[in-house]
């Protein structure tokens, strides 16, 4: 590794969005150094989310063009910003759009994982709100997205957003999937539903994040899912029994699942990111204790449609972030349970390619043929 370069900008490659819906460009960048609480990131590789998927389709706020899209990463620190000891140059570590500063009220209570300190701002930097990146030709400043940026070969990332990797320990491309898919599903049922054994779960959508919890232990997990393969791959994963919206003979989802579970499930989790969905999910749960748990980024502003009643009945409905985990806290046991053969990661990576070939990989994820794509940087694969 190069030191002459910590306090120089690079020039990469990086996948650039620049128009709603238009596939990703192979763009020269110029990026900054890392200033103090930062550090520079050479990506091994990377992953494409639903969430990606979503703001790319976006045409408005929160949304914001030009952009280098990607959060699920796994890569190298190249050089840090003056006063940086939590991590150093050559260090392996992942960076997590979520933030975990470990002082504010929030980092400190076991009742949130949504630091207050440093919130997500779009388009930059979360101390100071300005670019590292920008076109090498002009000069014209590229935003950042969630303090990640992983369609690049190099990024800069706050502190707060990265987690370091034990050497000798998960593989890159494993740890890849505990920046957020999995981790969001694992956690979900884990710290937010905090499912019992005996209990029955249903999954409403089986892409990454919801097949992740299918193995939270409950007795009976029913997944929801249009796609076949998907529903197959559940099995494989624990999910006892599937449902296929379009194959109930007229009847709701939640009919369905209220026969099935005779009263509905205890734990309803919706990993699409649809209000409807939501709202079915919820009907789906049991009279008297039955939790919804929403997982899903929605680009729909629209209220969820929940009747008070059935509040007054017992019936509850949270929100999830990253599956309520704390990423320096709880990344690191993700990835203890990998190694120990407790948590499954390689039924997730269902393609590997290189990074000229991102926009293969997005369509595929917006087709439905693939969980998780692992896009390795050029010479960064593992052999």
């Amino acid at each position: 590794m190069e030191q002459n370069t910590a306090k120089m900008p690079i020039r990469c490659k990086a996948a650039v969005s620049k128009m709603a819906g238009q596939p990703l460009e192979m763009e020269e960048v110029e990026v900054a150094p890392p200033r103090a609480h930062e550090v520079r990131i050479r990506i091994l590789c990377t992953s494409l989310c639903h969430t990606d998927v979503t703001f790319w389709r976006m045409k408005d706020l929160p949304a914001m063009y030009p952009s280098i899209l990607g959060h699920e990463a796994t890569g190298v620190v190249e050089s840090v910003g003056d006063g940086m000891v939590e991590v150093a140059v050559g260090d392996t570590v992942v960076p997590v759009f979520s933030a975990q500063c470990g002082d504010c009220a929030d980092c400190l209570s076991d009742r949130s994982n949504i630091c207050s300190r440093l919130p997500i701002r779009p388009g930059g930097m979360p101390r100071d709100g300005r670019s590292r990146f920008s076109f090498a030709s002009t000069g014209e400043p590229i935003y950042h997205f969630i303090s990640v940026s992983s369609f690049s070969e190099y990024t800069v990332v706050d502190v707060a957003h990265v987690v370091k990797i034990e050497p000798g320990g998960i593989p890159h491309e494993m740890a890849c999937l505990l920046s957020c898919c999995v981790s969001t599903g694992v956690g979900a049922a884990w710290k937010v539903a905090a499912v019992e054994p005996g209990s029955s779960v249903a999954v409403f959508g089986l892409g990454a994040v919801g097949l992740a919890g299918a193995g939270c232990g409950a007795k009976r997990i029913i997944g929801i899912d249009l796609n076949p393969e998907k529903r197959e791959i559940g099995k494989r994963l624990g999910i006892t029994d599937v449902i296929d919206p379009n194959g109930t003979d007229g009847r709701t989802v939640s009919e369905v699942i209220k026969e099935m579970t005779g009263g509905g499930a205890d734990y309803c989790f919706e990993c699409i990111g649809s209000t409807p969905v939501m709202a079915e999910a919820f009907k789906s749960s049991r009279m008297g204790w039955g939790k919804t748990i929403v997982l899903g980024v929605s680009n729909d502003v629209g209220p969820i449609s929940i009747p008070s009643h059935d509040i007054l009945r017992g019936r509850s409905v949270v929100g999830s972030l990253f599956g309520g985990l704390k990423p320096k806290t709880d990344i690191p046991v993700l990835a203890q349970m990998y190694l120990d053969k407790e948590l499954e990661l390689e039924e997730f990576v269902t393609h590997e390619m290189g990074f000229n070939e991102i926009n293969t990989a997005l369509e595929l994820l917006t087709q439905g043929k693939c969980l998780r794509c692992i896009i390795w940087m050029n010479g960064a694969r593992e052999k």
